[in-house]
């Protein structure tokens, strides 16, 4: 391989290369469908917001504990009995 080509080579490597930096410079970044659902129904959903709270904490608290009780009955479906 000749000397002009490597530096043809590179010079093209190096084009494509600032091409997909400029594009990314450029475009807005997007925000996962998921994200939006889950704000959503955190809006609707006292308990689902009080759950994403608790997830952050490290330290024990009633008031998780009891959201974590009600999540629990109201996925095995006992909402209204006693567990």
């Amino acid at each position: 391989m000749s000397a002009a080509a490597k530096i043809a080579g590179v010079a093209a490597l190096a084009g494509l290369m600032m091409t997909v930096a400029v594009i990314a410079a450029v475009t807005e970044p997007r925000v996962p469908e998921a994200a939006n659902a889950a704000t959503a129904r955190a809006e609707r959903d006292p308990l689902t917001a009080e759950l994403a709270r608790c997830r952050a904490l490290t330290m024990p608290d009633s008031g998780c504990e009891a959201a974590w009780a009600a999540h629990q009955r109201r996925f095995f479906g006992r909402e209204g009995n006693q567990p």
